[in-house]
C-alpha cells in the first residue's frame, strides 16, 4: 500500500524565503493527485520533500505507514520524471530504462522482463535500440516514464513532465498519463502550473498559492465550488469573469448592481448575501454561463443585461465573444453559430444559478 500522508509541512530557505506553509495533505492508495498552482507557489518543493530531495524544516512525511523525513531519496522507493527527461545522451533507449536496475544487481533476465513490460505498456518497443537523439520529445518522454515503470516503486512523482512539449504532443501525452495510471494502479502526484492537466488528469486537485494550500477536492468540485476568488480565477479556460459592485434590496428581493446593470439574485442565496446589503462585493460568473438572448431559454427582464460586443474570436465550435458593460470587460463562451457583430450592442442572458459572490476584502467565497 502507497498512501502518502504529509503532515504540517513548512519549509523555509536560507534567507527566511518561506515555501511552503504548514501544509497537510492525505493521498489515498492509488489516487492520481494533482498539485496545481502558478510559478512560485511552492507546489515543486512540496514534490520535492516527498521525494527527498528537500529536508522540510518542520512537519512530517509518510508514506505508507513509514515515517520517511530522514529517509535517503535512493531508500523511499519513489520513482521521479521530470520535465527534461534526463536520460543518457551514449545510451540506447533499452539501457537508459535497465540502468537503474543494473546499478541495484538485478538480474539479467529480470531487467530484461522489466523493460520489456514497460516498453509494451508505453508501446516504445521499437525504440529500444535508438538513442535519445533519434527520438521526438514525445517518445523522450515515454521513455523517462518506462524507466521510472521498470523500478515498480511505490509512488511516481511528476515535476512538470509535459511543459516541454507542443500543444498537441501535450494532448497526447496527457491520455497517454491517464491510461498509464489506469494500468499500473500506483499512486501518483503530479506538479503542474496548467489547469487543463489538472482537470482531465487528476482524482483530486490541490491548489497552492504562496505557499499555502487553498483548496483540496475533486476536479468539478474546485471548478463549481471554488473557495475563493484565487481559485475561482485559476480554474477554467477562459477564467471566470469578476466584475464589482454592490449588492442592494428592492420589493423584497436582493439584486446585484454593477452601475451599469442590476440583476436578480436568486432566492436560496438571500441568506448569505443578506448581512452584504449595500455593501460592496465581487460578482463572478464564468464564460459559458453568459449566453446570447437570441440563443438562449429562460430570459427575463432580471437575468438579461445590455453590453456591447468588442471582439469575435473564432475558435471552431465555440466563438468566444469579448463584451463590454462599460465599466467592466466579459467573456462569454458561445457555440459557432452565435455571431454578433462586432461593435453592436447585445442582450446576453446570465445564468444565475451559476453566479459566485466574493468577499471584496478577503476575497473567500460568500455562495
Amino acid at each position: 500500500m502507497a498512501q502518502i500522508s504529509i503532515r504540517n509541512i513548512n519549509k523555509v530557505f536560507d534567507g527566511g524565503v518561506v515555501a511552503v506553509k504548514d501544509i497537510t495533505i492525505g493521498i489515498e492508495n492509488k489516487e492520481f493527485l494533482v498539485l496545481l498552482g502558478p510559478s512560485g507557489c511552492g507546489k515543486s518543493t512540496t514534490l520535492r520533500m516527498v521525494a527527498g530531495l528537500e529536508n522540510p524544516t518542520s512537519g512530517d512525511i509518510y508514506i505508507g505507514d513509514r515515517w520517511v523525513n530522514n529517509v535517503p531519496a535512493k531508500d523511499r522507493n519513489i520513482a521521479m520524471v521530470f520535465q527534461n527527461y534526463a536520460l543518457y545522451p551514449h545510451m540506447k533507449v533499452y539501457d537508459n530504462m535497465a540502468f537503474a536496475l543494473k546499478l541495484r544487481g538485478y538480474a539479467k533476465t529480470d531487467i530484461e522482463k522489466r523493460v520489456n513490460e514497460a516498453a509494451q505498456i508505453l508501446g516504445i518497443t521499437r525504440l529500444l535500440n535508438r538513442k535519445p537523439k533519434e527520438l521526438s520529445g514525445g517518445e523522450r518522454q515515454r521513455v523517462a516514464l518506462g524507466r521510472a515503470i521498470v523500478r515498480k516503486p511505490l509512488v511516481f512523482l511528476f515535476d512538470e513532465p509535459l511543459s516541454n512539449l507542443d500543444a498537441k504532443m501535450r494532448v497526447q501525452m496527457r491520455t497517454e498519463l491517464h491510461k498509464l495510471h489506469l494500468k499500473i494502479q500506483t499512486t501518483m502526484i503530479y506538479v503542474t502550473h496548467d489547469q487543463t492537466e489538472a482537470m482531465t488528469l487528476g482524482d483530486r486537485i490541490a491548489v497552492m498559492k504562496d505557499g499555502e494550500l487553498l483548496q483540496l477536492d475533486t476536479p468539478l468540485t474546485v471548478y463549481n465550488n471554488p473557495v475563493n476568488k484565487f481559485v475561482a480565477g485559476f480554474i477554467g479556460s477562459p477564467p471566470m469573469n469578476f466584475m464589482e459592485g454592490r449588492i442592494i434590496k428592492k420589493n423584497g428581493s436582493i439584486y446585484f448592481d454593477e452601475g451599469n446593470f442590476k440583476v436578480k439574485v436568486l432566492e436560496e442565496m438571500h441568506a448569505k448575501l443578506v448581512s452584504y446589503i449595500n455593501k460592496q462585493v465581487i460578482f463572478g460568473v464564468r464564460a459559458e454561463n453568459i449566453y446570447d438572448k437570441l440563443f438562449a431559454a429562460g430570459a427575463t427582464p432580471e437575468n438579461t443585461i445590455l453590453v456591447l460586443c468588442e471582439v469575435v474570436e473564432t475558435m471552431g465550435p465555440q466563438n468566444h465573444l469579448y463584451l463590454s458593460t462599460g465599466k467592466h470587460t466579459a467573456v462569454a463562451l458561445v457555440d459557432s453559430s452565435n455571431k454578433p457583430t462586432i461593435g453592436s450592442m447585445v442582450e446576453v442572458v446570465i445564468d444565475m444559478k451559476k453566479v459566485h459572490f466574493f468577499d471584496p476584502a478577503s476575497e473567500k467565497t460568500i455562495v
